[in-house]
């Protein structure tokens, strides 16, 4: 009789603690679809901390391309998507996906390569680089995953002129971490983000060949998912989130973030 009293008593304060604390956890959950750069960089191991601690919530982090985040906010599956591919942006939220986009961040591009640099693109603008590179059916190594990062490589190739097909051209299917792998062991040229570069460049022994080009600028922008559209996302964390990271506070993380003494990202608030 003791036993089944116990029993009892402890299941009926398992309901309760399941009661009172299951919306609470979901409440204090962000979903956040993120590109593999802002993940292989390191940043984000350094600038959600004190958002969560501050505010008592735990952002999930997807890092996949900045297409698949897109459509991971389009679902519904994701409350906030933090990307870098401006007109895939305005188009999500000329589609009613996403409001209260604010820009965060920027970095630049740049296209890395082979020490003894068989094409001869040291020095040349992006465009130029790679008709070079085609010319010489030397190898480059791209995403190959419409990530953002890819988005702005077709566009690259697109003002060369140029229809990158061929044993030349190595599609990856990839994040950036894992493309600059497969572009090292195969001594190619790629187009990668300055900050990425920099937390794998210890890895790596492929150089900068290209940069400082202008069409070569890399924003980040953060996105809400549209809560009249999905509204079972947490709209109110994420606004939080935002406001946050637009912050003097965000901002600052983000301008000290460095590897090696070097500047991955720069704040870019316009408020």
């Amino acid at each position: 009789m003791k036993l089944k009293q116990t029993l009892m008593c402890f299941f009926s304060v398992l309901l309760i603690a399941l009661l009172f604390t299951s919306p609470v956890s979901a409440a204090q959950r962000i979903r956040m679809a993120t590109t593999t750069s802002t993940e292989n960089s390191g940043l984000l191991y350094v600038l959600l901390p004190p958002f969560e601690k501050k505010y008592n919530v735990k952002v999930d982090v997807i890092a996949v391309g900045t297409g698949k985040a897109l459509k991971l906010g389009e679902n519904g599956d994701v409350d906030v998507v933090l990307v870098h591919a401006r007109e895939a942006e305005d188009t999500f939220i000329e589609n009613g996906f996403g409001v209260n986009r604010r820009d965060v961040m920027y970095n630049d591009f740049i296209i890395i390569g082979p020490k003894t640099d068989p094409a001869e693109i040291r020095g040349y603008a992006a465009a130029e680089a790679l008709r070079k590179i085609r010319e010489k059916l030397c190898f480059f190594t791209s995403r190959g995953d419409e990530s953002g990062t890819h988005k702005k490589e077709k566009q690259l190739w697109r003002q060369a002129g140029v229809t990158p097909t061929g044993a030349w051209y190595l599609e990856a299917g990839q994040g950036m971490g894992a493309t600059l792998q497969i572009a090292d062991e195969k001594q190619a040229y790629c187009l990668v983000d300055r900050g990425t570069y920099i937390a794998y460049e210890d890895k790596i022994g492929l150089v900068i060949l290209v940069e400082n080009d202008k069409r070569l600028l890399n924003p980040y922008g953060i996105i809400a998912v549209n809560p009249k559209r999905h509204p079972h996302t947490n709209y109110k964390a994420v606004m939080n989130l935002i406001e946050w990271m637009t912050s003097s506070e965000g901002q600052g993380i983000i301008g000290s973030f460095k590897k090696s003494g070097k500047q991955l990202f720069h704040p870019n608030v316009q408020r």
